[in-house]
């Protein structure tokens, strides 16, 4: 073939091929769905501790539950500023509800609730409405009429002489309610106005809660104009939904900076590794087509794909950046770039096949997320590597130099064959490294959770301080019981009332809160209803009750009729609650599933758990510890993993095995793995690292590197002018994929830093190790 029909024949080659990433670019744009539901990294629930936290940390009202802090101005201007602020949420579609204690009187009862009073008050549990109680009743009004609360009861007189509505607002109220100035909940100190803001986007959704922080942002900028006096006015924003979003938006800022200098970085190496530009463009094609590649494999296994699969596959696929990097390294003048890459493909696929094979255990493991990662990783790296093989070097230029003419890595090389070859100093190696692994004092494993949050001990302090305003409970413990349905939960929740009071009176505990205090059970409703007298009886008591009494006799119509209404309503259901501000404290308190509900019971302050626990058992409700279930799910999580991860090291060794036939080449290629891999674990150990489960993702990538290495040199042989190519490759693999991941280590992110640390210390090791060890022997290297 001509020079020219070749020349064109890449053009057309390469056009075709940037033309169908485009195309499945475009493709994976419109059908891709992207999904950031953390529960899908966890594994399966198992106890109720467990099942109770993946879903409050997916769907549960605490994850989506923000608070709220107006400061700088004076309480008055607060207060009105909060009332504008609450009034402007309540419009904005990604806002479910939001309260600042404005409906903390007659308010809280909404208009369409309000016949239901009688069967949400415990007065019927006490009283009949009958003349006797009447009577007090309305001599009681007769003295509120000359106190200075007339004006709140006079509009109440017609329909409620009993003052239901004021009760059941009361009993309404939350039960650590902060205090209340101007009419709005505040702090302690009367400086800072309080709201609480429950958000219709699920916790996990982190774009959903980056648009209701946006929402709750210009609905604050837009209520200054309500309040000019307010002009100075701050806002503080806190919860899980608030730190979903600086953490996405630290995320992004970091990845964009690390992202650009890794991009720079490369191409500069590249470049001078090479010294042609078109290299650091053809290398690029592979990956791009192994990354595009890898989500439509995930795109088409699963329902949708998960940010962290993303994110996180195309960092590990970055090993795929290695195979275009070998055959740019192994070309040289006066051979055919096709005939340099099928010298190469034997050992460019037994490495290809052995880190497919360490990330197909995922598949096994249980947890989606981790199967995601998994089928994007072997179909990433299957493809990067086939385009590798058979498409690139159709559009490579045969090499104008030859690095094994390079005068200073003839000069490296000869330096590195004048060291004596490791055996027992490597075994002393170990055995330091494994020493330090074992011995080393602090913990081995991370199994708290928030520890991998970057958020600033500043912001968790001002959220404890917030949560300890607005009376949150404890978070860590809550009591749960389960029932068939709602009504069963709500009943036998409500059998706690008498337990839960005796404990509170012996100090066990300060205070609690459940579902049943707003809602009663269906059950206890139709008791208190029975209890209502119908028409006549009313009627005949109001009469005998009025005798003697300046009020008129027809004065109270309204109140019969909401009588009469009461006793035929159906009972108030959870589903009557929406859009309530009792929405907000319900739903947190009751959970509604598929196999049924569960009524949960928040506490605050409490002294002595076992004590509890131990009291309420015979009701069948459950003490859970939130804390302990986080920590054992993670447990679960890494017993899954280092399953996965011992098979891996199986398959891989068999794999390696299959590939060389060879003992001793088989023992020169895994051992630099092996030692590399536990240097790794060594330097984290002895530097106070405790390890957690990103760790050992990226000890997976840090060896497949690292066999990748030896493989390279094992395949050079004696040869020396092959050394020195794949020493050359192994120098510029290294260092590329070592400033990639040595800023990933400079990170503030507790993710990004424990991935990039520890596959940057493997990059150092196993390069080391693999040039000591699975190199040649050096009397078997000649010039």
């Amino acid at each position: 073939m001509s020079s020219v029909p070749r020349g064109r024949f890449r053009a057309v080659l390469a056009l075709a091929w940037l033309a169908l990433l485009g195309v499945g670019g475009w493709l994976l744009s419109g059908h891709l769905r992207l999904e950031e539901d953390l529960r899908r990294f966890l594994p399966t629930p198992r106890t109720p501790a467990q099942v109770l936290l993946v879903d409050e940390l997916g769907e549960g009202p605490g994850a989506r539950l923000l608070l709220l802090a107006l400061s700088g101005a004076s309480p008055e201007a607060l207060a009105a500023r909060s009332q504008a602020l609450r009034a402007a949420l309540a419009d904005r579609p990604e806002i479910a509800l939001a309260a600042n204690g404005g409906d903390a009187g007659l308010d809280a009862v909404p208009a369409h609730l309000l016949p239901y009073r009688y069967l949400l008050s415990p007065t019927l549990d006490e009283h009949a409405l009958d003349a006797d109680y009447l009577r007090a009743e309305l001599e009681q009004r007769l003295q509120d009429l000359g106190s200075p609360a007339a004006a709140l009861v006079e509009p109440l007189l017609p329909s409620d002489p009993t003052l239901e509505t004021l009760r059941v607002a009361e009993a309404w109220q939350p039960a650590r309610a902060p205090q209340r100035l101007h009419g709005v909940w505040f702090d302690r100190a009367g400086a800072q106005a309080l709201l609480l803001v429950q958000t219709r986007a699920p916790g996990f959704d982190s774009a959903g809660q980056q648009a209701a922080v946006a929402a709750i942002h210009d609905a604050f900028g837009a209520s200054a104009a309500a309040v000019p006096e307010s002009a100075g006015a701050r806002l503080e924003l806190s919860g899980p939904g608030a730190f979903a979003v600086a953490i996405r938006e630290r995320t992004e800022r970091e990845m964009r900076w690390i992202g650009t200098a890794d991009t720079l970085g490369l191409l500069l190496l590249l470049a001078l590794a090479y010294r042609r530009w078109s290299m650091p463009l053809l290398g690029a094609l592979p990956l791009a087509s192994g990354g595009l590649a890898g989500l439509g494999a995930v795109a088409l296994a699963f329902d949708g794909v998960h940010g962290i699969t993303v994110a996180f596959g195309f960092t590990l696929i970055g090993v795929a950046q290695d195979y275009p990097i070998h055959f740019f390294s192994h070309l040289r003048p006066g051979l055919d770039p096709r005939q340099a890459v099928r010298a190469l493909w034997p050992t460019l696929a037994t490495g290809v096949a052995a880190t497919c094979i360490a990330y197909a255990t995922f598949l096994f493991s249980g947890v989606q997320g981790l199967q995601q990662l998994a089928v994007f990783t072997i179909a990433g790296l299957g493809v990067a590597a086939a385009c590798t093989r058979w498409l690139l070097p159709r559009l490579t230029m045969p090499a104008r130099r030859d690095p094994a003419h390079s005068v200073r890595l003839a000069r490296l090389w000869q330096g590195v064959a004048r060291l004596p070859r490791p055996r027992r100093s490597l075994l002393l190696l170990a055995a330091v490294a494994l020493a330090v692994v074992l011995l080393a004092p602090q913990p081995f494993w991370q199994n708290d959770l928030s520890r991998l949050t970057p958020v600033p001990p500043a912001d968790l302090q001002r959220d404890a301080r917030l949560r300890a305003e607005l009376g949150a409970p404890d978070v860590r413990y809550v009591l749960a019981v389960h029932g068939a349905d709602t009504e069963q939960a709500l009943r036998a929740s409500e059998r706690l009332l008498p337990v839960l009071r005796r404990l509170q009176g012996e100090g066990v505990l300060e205070g609690y809160d459940l579902a049943a205090r707003y809602l009663p059970s269906a059950a206890t409703q139709q008791r208190r209803q029975a209890r209502l007298p119908d028409e006549a009886a009313l009627r005949a008591a109001l009469a005998r009750a009025l005798e003697g009494s300046p009020f008129r006799g027809d004065a109270f119509e309204p109140f019969v009729a909401d009588v009469a209404a009461a006793r035929a309503a159906a009972p108030l259901a959870l589903a009557d609650l929406a859009g309530t501000p009792l929405e907000l404290g319900v739903a947190g308190l009751l959970l509604e599933r598929a196999g049924g509900s569960t009524a949960l019971v928040s506490l605050s302050g409490l002294q002595d758990p076992d004590a509890l626990a131990a009291a309420v058992a015979p009701l069948g409700a459950r003490l859970l510890d939130l804390k302990q279930a986080s920590e054992s799910l993670v447990a679960q999580w890494r017993a899954r993993l280092l399953g996965a991860l011992a098979a891996a090291v199986l398959l891989l060794a068999a794999t390696v095995w299959l590939a060389l036939r060879s003992p001793r080449r088989v023992l020169r290629v895994l051992a630099p793995m092996a030692l590399g891999t536990l240097l790794i674990l060594a330097v984290l150990r002895g530097c106070g690292v405790e390890l957690n489960l990103f760790h050992l993702v990226a000890l997976i990538l840090a060896a497949g590197l690292g066999l990748d290495y030896a493989l390279f040199f094992d395949h050079a042989g004696d040869d020396r002018d092959q050394q020195l190519r794949t020493l050359h490759a192994v120098i510029v693999c290294s260092l590329t994929t070592a400033l990639v991941f040595s800023l990933l280590a400079l990170s503030a992110i507790p993710v990004l830093r424990a991935i990039g640390s520890t596959v940057a210390l493997g990059v150092v090791f196993n390069f080391a190790l693999a040039l000591l060890v699975a190199r040649a022997p050096a009397q078997e290297a000649s010039p």
